[in-house]
């Protein structure tokens, strides 16, 4: 599942509808305003705090609000690595200092992020479910030289908002190209695309766009919907109309994406063979139980899924499910964080506990280590994720739905950069 960063320009008909990289300087602008103060603050006692025994590690999570269960399923990663790697690394002790952002709303998550700074005197910031949030600490942590490990934050080209970022999650781009260069290779020729009408969903249709004409193909026919609350009914029978070989689709993880697949289902397309493509999103491990059987037979590409065949990961899910099994099932948001802290511990070691934003980034550019997802590793000039995408179907599977990968594209990067 690939949660993107839902609202947080609005719907379209408020966004400006520039380049992203027009849309990244706006927000930071925006929250640059209001923070020299704090910056300044910051700055002070960063060297010696860096020589203390104790790394601390701000985290900035959405633990309440409607998105309170990703902040859940990123502790729970963070916590986890812990458990089994110790508090200790490179002689420092790990400590962890967790603000709440309350979902979307980056004003909270750049005042989450200061207190980190200024009054807890964390050493390195991680966390983010939001580019928004993400983009509103950028300028704080660029200032200080913190080092900061985005653990989900997808939009395109966020890492240049900080020489001290890094990603460890992954970006809309380099999940939705290779499901055009899947489509491509069935050879769909009539292909719809079906998105919400905010800024990450036409990302999420532009790149699939830019991912079909790569391989000599092209949409027959685009459509929006409202981001809260849509009808779907009218929407799924102008494709249904239309008579398409798939139809591609991005919508806000939760209700919508369960409706969406029980109208779809309702009205005959899967009958009559229309394929559903789709990001992670659509069949997330959180949800895909309640759409029942007309979930099965979706197609989705994705970073991580729970029924990924792997030594590593199935590990790592029955440790999961161990400790948490009031959290259901684990995520890609569980993965992302777990990563996160694999990450972070493996800089640390190889600075000899230099916490510094400039020792830790350097360490990590270039870094490569097997992930309960696969093979993962940082692009050394742009400190973003690059990763193997995985193809993947809704299968039932003892007993329970699964996102079964049945293909893949290797060292998957985000082209767009």
């Amino acid at each position: 599942m690939e949660l993107s960063d839902e609202g947080m320009f609005g719907s379209s008909k408020s966004a400006k509808r520039g380049s992203q990289g027009e849309e990244i300087e706006m927000i930071r602008r925006q929250f640059l305003l209001g923070t020299v103060s704090a910056i300044t603050a910051i700055a002070v006692g960063r060297a010696s705090a860096n020589a203390a025994e104790t790394v601390k590690v701000g985290l900035v999570l959405s633990m309440s609000g409607p998105f309170s269960q990703y902040g859940r399923q990123m502790e729970n990663g963070i916590r986890l690595f812990m458990k089994e790697h110790g508090d200790t690394v490179a002689g420092k002790k790990i400590e962890l200092v967790i603000k709440d952002d309350g979902g979307l709303a980056p004003d909270r998550a750049r005042r989450a992020a200061q207190d980190l700074l200024v009054r807890d005197k964390v050493d390195i910031l991680a966390g983010f479910t939001f580019t928004a949030s993400a983009m509103a600490a950028a300028p704080l942590a660029k200032e200080a030289g913190v080092a900061m490990i985005v653990m989900n934050a997808s939009s395109s080209g966020i890492t240049s908002a900080s020489p001290y970022m890094i990603r460890v999650g992954q970006t809309l781009p380099q999940i939705t190209e290779p499901a055009a260069r899947y489509a491509g290779e069935q050879g769909y020729k009539t292909i719809y695309t079906l998105v919400s009408d905010i800024t990450a969903g036409h990302d999420a249709e532009a790149s699939f766009v830019r991912g079909l004409q790569a391989v000599g193909g092209g949409v027959s026919g685009s459509l929006r919907v409202p981001a809260q609350n849509p009808d779907f009914a009218p929407f799924v029978q102008r494709i249904k109309d239309a008579k398409p070989d798939a139809v591609f689709v991005w919508l806000l993880p939760g209700e919508a994406t369960i409706s969406f697949i029980k109208e779809f289902n309702q009205r005959g397309l899967r009958a009559e063979g229309v394929t559903m493509l789709g990001t992670g999103d659509l069949t997330d491990e959180l949800t895909i139980e309640a759409t029942g059987e007309p979930g099965i037979g979706v197609v989705t590409t994705g970073h991580y899924s729970m029924a990924h065949a792997s030594p590593k990961n199935e590990t790592f899910v029955k440790a999961y499910l161990a400790d948490y099994p009031q959290d259901k099932w684990p995520n890609f948001l569980s993965v992302s964080a777990y990563d996160g802290m694999a990450a972070l511990y493996r800089g640390l070691e190889k600075t000899g506990g230099d916490a510094s934003g400039t020792a830790i980034t350097d360490a990590l550019k270039g870094e490569a280590f097997e992930s309960p997802r696969g093979p993962i590793e940082i692009d050394p000039a742009t400190r973003d994720i690059v990763q193997t995408v995985y193809v993947r179907r809704v299968e039932r599977v003892n007993g329970r739905l699964s996102n079964v990968e049945f293909h893949d594209f290797p060292k998957s990067r985000d082209t767009t950069q």
